[in-house]
């Protein structure tokens, strides 16, 4: 980046800021989604006012091979925050990331649920004996 596009940054960098408190969003998400727009600027060395579609994807294709799903999330979300309050367009890029949707068992099974889990583990056990 030349010097007027740095101040340029920088002036949106603060005007995010500004939004972001002026929202009343609490000091941790202050400092997350900060950090998504410092992270994009630097990596790809732009302005946030000049990014395109693929430079978005491009950010997090990478990001989502160097950090966890919520880190991906958490910069989804700051620069969605953005695209709405500070430059005020529509954020186009939402639906693309998505993090995988995991299914796990919940805490406490209910006895339906135990019964069914081993149901379904004797069956398939002895089916394998059976079959073989």
């Amino acid at each position: 980046m030349n010097k007027a596009q740095q101040r340029r940054s920088d002036y949106l960098y603060e005007q995010h800021l500004t939004h972001l408190t002026l929202q009343g969003k609490r000091p941790a998400t202050i400092d997350a989604y900060s950090r998504a727009l410092r992270r994009i600027t630097h990596q790809l060395d732009k302005s946030p006012d000049t990014l395109t579609t693929d430079d978005l994807k491009r950010y997090f294709t990478q990001l989502i091979k160097t950090h966890s799903w919520s880190t991906v999330k958490i910069d989804r979300n700051g620069l969605q925050f953005f695209f709405k309050h500070v430059l005020q367009r529509d954020w186009e890029w939402l639906n693309i990331v998505k993090p995988p949707h995991v299914k796990t068992l919940p805490d406490i099974l209910t006895p339906t649920c135990r019964s069914g889990i081993c149901y379904n583990f004797l069956y398939r056990k002895l089916s394998k004996v059976i079959c073989c």
